[in-house]
C-alpha cells in the first residue's frame, strides 16, 4: 500500500460519506437555523477519519458495507456533535473550525447547543432504523455507541476528566486516560462498528480494539503538538490555546521531541495489533499516515 494509493482509498471515503450524510441528514429549511446548523457542522469538511475505520474494519473481517457506511454516518454525527460543543464559550471558546467559523460564531450560542443535541440524537435513530442490520447487530451497534460515547470511559468521561485535571499537573497515566476517552473512545468505537458490521469474532475484536486504542493515543498526541509547533492555515483553527489554558498536554510534559517518539510508540503497538490479517496494509499505512500529519 503507498500513500497515493492510501490517499486515493480516503478521498474516496470522504466522498462516499459525505454523499450517505446529505440523505441522512434532515433537509435544510430557510425558516429553521437549527436544521441549517446541523449540516453546516456535518458537512463539506473533515477528512471522515471514523467513518473510515468503520467500513475498513467491515472489509477486513469480511462485513456488508453497506452496514459499515451507515454506522459510520452515525459515528461521524456523533463526532461532529462533539465539536460543536468543543467549540462552544464554555468549553474551549473557539470561532473557528476547519477553516470557517465554528457553529456557535455562525448561528449563535443557543442554536449551536441544540444542533449538537439535535446530531447526538439522529445518530441512535440512524443505527436503529438501518434497513440491512440485523436486530442483534443494531441492539450491539447502539450499546457500543451509547458506551464510547458516553460518561463513564467514553468521550464524554474524558472530556470531564480534561476538565477536571485542566489547571492540574497530570502524569502520564492520567493524559492516557483522558485522550483514551476523549478522543480514543471514539475511535475504539469505529474500529469495533466495523467488527459487528462483520459478524466478527473475538479475537478479531481484540486486535480491532489493540489497534483503534493505540492509535487513539497517538492522534492525540499528535494534536497535542501541533497546537505548540502547527500553522494555523493548515489546521484550519487557532494554535496556543492548550498553553493559553495552562493545560498540561504529552508536549508541555515531555517536549515535542519525547511527545512524538512516545506516538511513534503507539502506533508501532497498533500496527502490531493487525498485521497478520490479510488486507491489514491499508490501516497500517493509515496509522502512519495519521502520525505524520500536518493537521
Amino acid at each position: 500500500m503507498t500513500k497515493q494509493e492510501l490517499a486515493y482509498q480516503m478521498q474516496k471515503n470522504a466522498s462516499e460519506v459525505e454523499d450517505a450524510l446529505q440523505q441522512l441528514l434532515p433537509k435544510e429549511n430557510a425558516n429553521n437555523p437549527l436544521t441549517q446548523a446541523m449540516r453546516y457542522a456535518t458537512l463539506d469538511a473533515g477528512k471522515r477519519v471514523r467513518p473510515f475505520l468503520v467500513r475498513q474494519f467491515a472489509r477486513l473481517y469480511g462485513g456488508d458495507d453497506r452496514i459499515a457506511m451507515r454506522f459510520g454516518c452515525a459515528l461521524e454525527m456523533i463526532h461532529c456533535y462533539s465539536l460543536v460543543h468543543d467549540d462552544l464559550p464554555c468549553m474551549d471558546d473557539d470561532d473557528y473550525r476547519r477553516g470557517k467559523p465554528s457553529c456557535h460564531a455562525a448561528f449563535g450560542e443557543a442554536t449551536a447547543l441544540l444542533a449538537g443535541d439535535a446530531l447526538l440524537t439522529l445518530a441512535f435513530s440512524v443505527i436503529s432504523t438501518d434497513p440491512i442490520a440485523t436486530p442483534a447487530q443494531k441492539c450491539s451497534a447502539v450499546m457500543l455507541l451509547a458506551e464510547c460515547s458516553g460518561w463513564n470511559g467514553g468521550m464524554i468521561g474524558g472530556q470531564m476528566l480534561d476538565l477536571l485535571y485542566e489547571n492540574k499537573q497530570t502524569d502520564e497515566q492520567i493524559l492516557n486516560a483522558i485522550n483514551d476517552g476523549k478522543t480514543g473512545g471514539l475511535l475504539r468505537c469505529a474500529a469495533l462498528l466495523g467488527c459487528i458490521a462483520a459478524h466478527a469474532s473475538e479475537s478479531e475484536m481484540r486486535a480491532a480494539e489493540g489497534y483503534a486504542k493505540n492509535v487513539g493515543r497517538a492522534f492525540q498526541i499528535i494534536d497535542d503538538i501541533l497546537d505548540v509547533m502547527g500553522d494555523r492555515a493548515t489546521l484550519g483553527k487557532p494554535i496556543g490555546s492548550d498553553a493559553e489554558n495552562n493545560k498540561t498536554t504529552f508536549a508541555t510534559l515531555y517536549g515535542a521531541a519525547g511527545a512524538l517518539k512516545l506516538a511513534k510508540d503507539y502506533t508501532d503497538i497498533a500496527c502490531s495489533a493487525i498485521e497478520g490479517y490479510d488486507g491489514s496494509d491499508l490501516l497500517i499505512e493509515y496509522a502512519m499516515m495519521l502520525l505524520n500529519r500536518k493537521k
